[in-house]
């Protein structure tokens, strides 16, 4: 069988795999539809400082290739993940990563070194990205200035690998990933939800309460790998592709731009047992192929194929 082992950001992950966040609980509520000895990693959902009862509903609306999502960060606090979520993560049979969650770049500061010591907590992911907060307005993801003081705060409070949550909804996803990197994230995670949003023409009333949230699902995989390429060919530090994933097929091809991991969502509300077949997919995908270890397909696209810019066709060209 095909080796499936990659290092990342300190880490070693038995695969590429990983849940991804506010999609699969903190992991263990859905080990009996995918136990976590079949995966790479368990991302929570965000964890904040204090107990936020989330937006109000409806919040979440199924679209055509994906849906709509405004949940607002909903978790019990930072007491009570440490009280009765992080014990029961020790027995967790792989890497487990804690997304965190602010309002403030002390909040940031504050959950990294009350996490600094729990044994169970292998990562963090920094949320900078979430649109279903402060109005949508993304002052962590969309400002440089503001993301590098973010992951400076964070840098200084924990000694645990720091993975930095991107958001696609922004002119340069490099600019804001060389920020992070320069702040001391060990790694980017590209990316979160795009915002959208849905109406009904009949009645009149939008899909969810908040009328815009995250879009998430296969519809967006060719901008998330976009966003991701992006980041690969601007940092140096290692890029975990996230959206879209409903594939081995799909997990390749964010290894192909350079990831050396992917976070599988919204394809495990329809069915919460895929992302555990994904892996064995994999390799079998991987041997059909000629290949033995996948790291022989990261980065093969390579740094110098294009420029990752965006820019317009020439004119006369399609």
């Amino acid at each position: 069988m095909a080796s499936l082992a990659v290092s990342l950001a300190g880490l070693e992950l038995r695969n590429p795999v990983l849940s991804a966040s506010g999609t699969f609980g903190h992991g263990l509520e859905m080990q009996h539809f995918a136990p976590p000895r079949l995966l790479g990693g368990l991302v929570s959902k965000t964890v904040t400082l204090a107990p936020r009862p989330g937006n109000p509903l409806p919040r979440i609306c199924e679209t055509e290739a994906g849906l709509l999502n405004s949940i607002g960060l909903e978790n019990r606090g930072l007491e009570y993940y440490l009280r009765e979520i992080a014990p029961a993560m020790r027995a967790a049979e792989c890497v487990v990563i804690t997304n965190i969650g602010g309002e403030r770049i002390e909040d940031f500061a504050e959950l990294a070194a009350r996490l600094d010591g729990e044994s169970a907590v292998d990562a963090l992911e920094v949320n900078l990205s979430c649109p279903n907060v402060q109005g949508g307005k993304l002052p962590f993801a969309t400002d440089p200035r503001t993301a590098e003081a973010v992951l400076r705060r964070v840098r200084a409070s924990t000694r645990k690998p720091l993975l930095a949550k991107l958001s696609p909804n922004v002119t340069d996803i490099g600019e804001i990933a060389r920020a992070v990197e320069a702040g001391g994230a060990d790694a980017v995670t590209a990316v979160n939800t795009l915002l959208g949003m849905s109406v009904d023409w009949r009645t009149g009333k939008p899909g969810i309460n908040t009328v815009m949230g995250g879009y998430s699902g296969v519809g967006v995989k060719p901008v998330a790998l976009r966003c991701a390429w992006q980041c690969v060919s601007a940092v140096k530090i290692p890029v975990i592709g996230c959206g879209g994933v409903a594939s081995a097929s799909d997990v390749l091809e964010f290894l192909a731009v350079g990831c050396r991991a992917v976070e599988v969502g919204t394809s495990c509300f329809s069915d919460p047992s895929h992302i555990a077949r994904l892996p064995e997919q994999l390799a079998a995908l991987l041997e059909g192929a000629g290949f033995s270890d996948v790291n022989q397909r990261i980065g093969v696209l390579g740094k110098g194929q294009a420029t990752p810019a965006c820019r317009p066709p020439v004119a006369g060209h399609a």
